[in-house]
């Protein structure tokens, strides 16, 4: 088997809007009631994938969930029309469209059966994205129907899980056997720890981790009191290589050193907090870039427009690609209309280590595909949405058409009657 890793980037959905529902997240709660740009946003995410693929990387997509989410408002009894406005912004979120809380992911080679382990996230600390699991795991049980994957339901409430934006995994090579690290959170000041570690231990035991080779590392307090409502948000891993903010984690030294035993080629690229503050961190998205590895067998950081205009952030990131240390490219991508919302480029996808034939090909995407879904995203997603419009019934006909245009379009009618 060909085993690769595939980046799978949730396409942003037509009903993409700025609501502020997420407290914790600083982007998001600051650009509440502001005008979004759904067609932008898409266009923005599409361009994110092609220049994945010109560097080689492999790339899929998951597809727009249906909103307004009626299923869920009919187990509220409620109709959108009628729903108060905080009510209907939960049911149009587009949210979904950052795949990194789409599921948790263990590869083969790490796992007992030799099977890759996908387990859909629950997300339910916050209303509006509690109700997302149900579709994801649709579209995860078709993307991954092959036998060489298990594919799980969410950790029941209230145990907080959501996905992989708080897990890292480490290893030599993207097809050899790692060490997979689960973050949680405990307390973060005025906002919620939105990962349990009960969620993370439930997730690993699905997954028939080697507990000897799994850790489970709590996220500083501080962090998520800045802004870090994930771990992404002030870490990222990839194949050898940790690159951290100096205050990403609780229990720092003791972490670093529990990795260093369990793969001692780890290399810890950490950022320290007199040079990059965690304000800066987290204004620019610094550390939820895609952290890649590229065919030539070197390391790229892509990153957000926001990282390079933080003049502290880009200072040192130029410093550390020119040293001798394993990230020695940077590519600059352009997500502005997803970072307002709260989700940079990591945000937006799903990283899952597997030889691409036993994905659906639906699932998978080229230069060509890419130019049809921009062609429909073009042709119906909503220019803009007011604040105000939420309620619009013409609006809400317009998102519900894009969707099923796409899904159409790229031969995925069975998630139509979802």
């Amino acid at each position: 088997m060909s085993m690769r890793e595939i980046n799978f980037d949730g396409i942003v959905g037509p009903s993409h809007n700025y609501a502020g529902l997420s407290p914790g997240n600083l982007a998001a709660t600051r650009n509440a009631g502001h005008v979004s740009h759904p067609r932008a946003a898409a266009l923005q995410g599409l361009e994110k994938m092609r220049a994945n693929l010109r560097l080689g990387l492999a790339q899929g997509v998951f597809l727009p969930q249906p909103r307004p989410d009626h299923a869920w408002l009919d187990r509220l009894h409620q109709r959108y029309d009628t729903a108060s406005p905080h009510l209907k912004a939960q049911a149009l979120s587009a949210s979904p469209m950052w795949a990194a809380n789409a599921a948790t992911v263990s590869p083969a080679a790490d796992t007992a059966d030799g099977k890759c382990h996908l387990t859909v996230a629950n997300l339910m600390t916050m209303p509006h994205r509690s109700h997302e699991w149900p579709d994801t795991l649709r579209q995860l049980r078709l993307a991954f129907a092959s036998g060489a994957f298990a594919v799980h339901g969410p950790v029941p409430a209230p145990f907080g899980d959501e996905g992989a934006a708080n897990h890292m995994r480490f290893a030599a090579e993207h097809g050899r056997a790692g060490v997979e690290v689960f973050v949680y959170g405990e307390r973060g000041g005025p906002f919620p720890a939105r990962q349990h570690r009960e969620a993370s231990e439930a997730v690993a035991r699905a997954h028939r981790l080697d507990p000897a080779r799994t850790l489970f590392v709590q996220q500083a307090e501080v962090a998520i009191a800045a802004g870090a409502f994930h771990n992404d948000v002030v870490a990222v891993a990839n194949e050898r290589v940790l690159f951290a903010h100096e205050l990403a984690f609780e229990h720092r030294d003791a972490f670093y050193a529990d990795l260093r035993r369990l793969m001692p080629e780890v290399e810890i690229v950490e950022v320290p907090d007199a040079r990059v503050s965690l304000a800066d961190a987290v204004s620019s998205y610094l550390f939820n870039a895609q952290l890649a590895t590229l065919p030539d067998g070197g390391m790229a950081l892509i990153l957000p427009g926001e990282a390079r205009a933080n003049e502290r952030v880009w200072t040192w990131l130029q410093e550390l690609v020119a040293g001798n240390g394993p990230i020695r490219r940077l590519e600059v991508v352009d997500v502005r209309e997803s970072m307002a919302n709260g989700g940079g480029p990591a945000c937006l996808r799903l990283r899952v280590v597997a030889d691409p034939a036993t994905v659906d090909p639906r699932f998978l995407v080229d230069e060509a595909k890419l130019d049809r879904i921009a062609e429909i995203v073009t042709a119906h997603w909503p220019e803009a949405i007011e604040p105000g419009a939420i309620g619009d019934p013409a609006l809400i006909a317009q998102v519900e058409q894009a969707r099923a245009e796409l899904l159409r379009a790229l031969d995925l009618v069975e998630l139509l009657d979802s």
